[in-house]
């Protein structure tokens, strides 16, 4: 099969497309043929070899984790799913080897559900990642009707889909984010503030009584800001900061695979709760240019690269 390899840490330049032999499967697992997958600001820190001292790696390395295809054929125990499914997941296992840049990946049922139907392949690919961690945050969290929000990095790929799903649990939703993101951020039903210096007294100006959840996707100053706006009895939840939970007494969170929460993201999907912001498509030979887009910053929606 065709896939996206690295045979060492470093740039998108050690990315390659090469042939590499079909994945087995195991027993509680699915051979899905990939439609498309998505690449996420993790996926070019595990290139580099951050995430080395937390996981091994089986070089050459297949790099992705998020997926939206097929399912090609079915493991030896699994009910949950049968040949010919659409299927998207997020495919993370417990090494670093076989991922979703690929023609076929091999998934354990666990990190998969059934795509949603409204969704093409390429915006499918685009929700689990981030859709998920945006949920477990909001679920660790306990976001419930009528709390006030404070949602850092808004604007990015997580904060979308967490301004989306906290809003459709009817709370209020302020979102930190460039100016040049607000009128998007009040079209997903957030009310925008610009981050950076006097942070506290925008959000004070809005929410006078401070906020009772504050999930954190990227902000320089969580302690400080959160210290000064958290009203009593309220929690930080952070996919960043482990002071979340040190300092601050919340939850530092790592995304998990979970096929009950995907169906989760797919109800929300499919009543029109959560919209999927897709910024640009690449084809597969074309990843390490993902990847460099991906690497930037500073884009709005999902980057997707499209394998079939």
């Amino acid at each position: 099969m065709r896939a996206i390899t690295y045979s060492r840490y470093g740039g998108a330049d050690v990315l390659e497309l090469t042939e590499q032999p079909t994945p087995k499967v195991g027993p509680d697992s699915v051979l899905v043929r990939v439609r498309a997958s998505s690449v996420n600001p993790v996926d070019w820190k595990v290139r580099q070899g951050y995430l080395d001292p937390l996981m091994d790696a089986d070089f050459p390395v297949v790099p992705g984790w998020d997926v939206a295809g097929v399912v090609e054929r079915a493991g030896l125990d699994t009910p949950e799913l049968a040949v010919g499914d659409e299927v998207y997941g997020y495919v993370r296992k417990d090494w670093m080897h076989g991922g979703t840049l690929a023609e076929y990946v091999a998934a354990p049922v666990r990190t998969l559900a059934r795509k949603p139907a409204s969704l093409s392949f390429e915006e499918a690919a685009a929700v689990p990642l981030a859709g998920l961690t945006a949920f477990q945050t909001i679920e660790r969290s306990g976001v419930t009707s009528g709390q006030t929000v404070l949602v850092h990095a808004a604007a990015g790929g997580v904060g979308q889909f967490a301004v989306q799903i906290a809003v459709a649990r009817g709370a209020r939703v302020i979102g930190t984010a460039s100016t040049t993101n607000h009128e998007h951020l009040r079209s997903l039903g957030a009310e925008p503030v610009e981050y950076g210096d006097g942070l506290v007294d925008r959000v004070r100006g809005i929410a006078p009584d401070g906020v009772d959840v504050v999930l954190d996707y990227g902000t320089p100053d969580l302690v400080e800001t959160t210290r000064a706006l958290l009203a009593p009895g309220g929690t930080v939840a952070s996919i960043v900061e482990a002071a979340a939970r040190d300092e601050l007494g919340g939850h530092y969170v790592w995304v998990r695979p979970s096929s009950a929460d995907l169906d989760a993201l797919t109800a929300l999907i499919e009543a029109g709760s959560i919209r999927v912001d897709v910024a640009e498509v690449f084809e597969l030979a074309d990843s390490a240019a993902a990847h460099r887009l991906s690497e930037g910053g500073h884009v709005r929606g999902k980057v997707v690269v499209r394998v079939d």
